[in-house]
Order: C-alpha cells, then sequence, then structure tokens
C-alpha cells in the first residue's frame, strides 16, 4: 500500500508540474515580438516547445496544426505592429486588451482581488506595467506558482489542496472568464494567425484546467 501512495504521489507531482511548465511557456509567446521572439516563432522553436509543453500536460491539447503558431508575417515586424494595434493602442483602448479588468465593469475591484491573491501568497508586483494584476501574463505567472508549489507538495508527500483550490478560484474568476472573450475579440479583429492561434490553445488550456480542479472546492481568500 505505501508503494503505491508514493507512486501516485509522484505522478501527481509530475502532472502539476507538466502544467505549471505549460504556463510558463504561455507566458512567454505571449510576450511583445521584438527581433529575437519573432526568430524563434519562425524558427519553429516556440511552437515546438509550447506543444510540448501542453502535450505533457494532457495529449489531446497538442493535438491538430500548429503552423499557425509559426507564422511570423511576410516581414520582421509585421507581428510587432500587430500586437501594437491589437494589445496597446486605439481610440478609447485598445481593441484586444491584455487586462482582464477591462472584460467586464468593475476593473478596480477586479485588481483587487487579484492582489489578495497574490498577497496571501507573499507575492508582490513590481511597477512595470506588464505587472498590473489584471495583465494576463501576471495571471498567468500566478497560475505558474501555484502549480509549481502544488508539484512541490505532491513530491513532499504534502497537502496539494490548498494549491488546487487557490487555481481552481483563480482560473474561474479571472483567465478562464474572460480569455475566451479575448479570443472573441481577436476573431472579430481579423488578428494575425499567430494571436489567434496562440489564444485558442490558450482557451483550451484554461478549460481543461477548470475541468481538471473541479473536484476541489472553491478558495476563499478573496473574500
Amino acid at each position: 500500500m505505501g508503494q503505491t501512495i508514493r507512486e501516485t504521489t509522484k505522478e501527481g507531482a509530475f502532472e502539476a508540474a507538466a502544467r505549471s511548465r505549460a504556463y510558463l511557456v504561455l507566458v512567454h509567446a505571449l510576450e511583445y515580438p521584438d527581433a529575437e521572439h519573432v526568430e524563434e516563432i519562425r524558427s519553429h522553436a516556440l511552437a515546438d516547445a509550447l506543444c510540448e509543453a501542453l502535450g505533457r500536460v494532457d495529449p489531446a491539447l497538442a493535438a491538430g496544426d500548429w503552423s499557425a503558431l509559426a507564422d511570423a508575417g511576410a516581414d520582421d515586424d509585421d507581428l510587432a505592429v500587430e500586437y501594437t494595434r491589437l494589445f496597446d493602442v486605439g481610440s478609447g483602448g485598445p481593441p484586444c486588451p491584455l487586462y482582464g479588468g477591462l472584460y467586464g465593469d468593475a476593473r478596480m475591484k477586479t485588481m483587487e482581488e487579484c492582489v489578495r491573491f497574490y498577497n496571501h501568497f507573499g507575492l508582490t508586483l513590481s511597477d512595470a506595467p506588464r505587472e498590473l494584476p489584471d495583465h494576463l501574463a501576471t495571471q498567468l505567472e500566478f497560475l505558474h506558482f501555484l502549480a509549481f508549489r502544488e508539484a512541490e507538495a505532491r513530491d513532499e508527500g504534502g497537502d496539494p489542496g490548498p494549491w488546487r483550490r487557490a487555481a481552481r478560484d483563480f482560473v474561474e474568476r479571472h483567465p478562464g472568464r474572460w480569455v475566451p472573450k479575448l479570443r472573441e475579440r481577436l476573431e472579430r479583429q481579423k488578428a494575425a494567425p499567430y494571436f489567434t492561434a496562440l489564444v485558442e490553445r490558450l482557451e483550451r488550456f484554461l478549460a481543461e484546467e477548470r475541468a481538471r480542479l473541479s473536484d476541489v472546492g472553491p478558495y476563499t481568500a478573496q473574500s
């Protein structure tokens, strides 16, 4: 019986570590496409890394055509121009903001709730604009942290429940809620295939996360 528990614990640690890695690769894939980033895209290195990371979580997440994730456009600055158009500028704000609080009517409440999650786990944000609490990269980095700590707990024979409950509630309340809206806006804007395909993959991953974590009750740090 002891050996079975040990094997189950290690298997769970591997799964959580895979999820943690997938979040980190997604954060990287969402970065501003400077020359180095564009080269990663064109060389298929980024698509391969994301495919491998998601496939380790669930082979179904790696299925399908990945060619759009290697499409950086004809010119070196095509993706940079498109990134600015979609995410950075626009009359009244960008058409596809990467800030979750802009997909509802109470951004300040959304940011405050995110900060309570982060602070509860001893995390603080830098002063960089990208580090605003409702930015997609910030939210995904937090989920990476929770999955990493879950993997540690499982590997050491501890209780993974608190990390899983926090992740379940955070996905449910934050990126799992608004990333589908982001994907819809990208489609309406006829965004470059790279960005649409990337957010589609992210949306699928978050949907699977919600299902995977559905066996735990909601976390209540925000109340």
